[in-house]
């Protein structure tokens, strides 16, 4: 099972780089599968890049820490 506390971790050394543009996350919810859903707040809401940050940013950061973790999927 995928530490909760372990996520939020990670994402709080996410979180500084998309407060810079004026964007935030909050960790929405783990499934047992391995997907963690993330809601994009702020500036990143409407980006036309969140895609990208969410896949090469945040996504990959939480692999590289968790390698349980299948996939990130933002939430709206």
């Amino acid at each position: 099972m995928i530490n909760r506390e372990k996520v939020k971790k990670v994402l709080e050394t996410i979180r500084p780089f998309l407060k810079a543009d004026d964007g935030d996350i909050e960790l929405v919810n783990i499934q047992k599968n391995g997907i963690v859903e993330v809601k994009l707040l702020g500036a990143c809401v409407n980006c036309p890049l969140s895609n990208m940050t969410l896949r090469a940013g945040v996504e990959r950061a939480l692999i590289k820490e968790i390698p349980e973790i299948r996939r990130v999927e933002s939430i709206n």
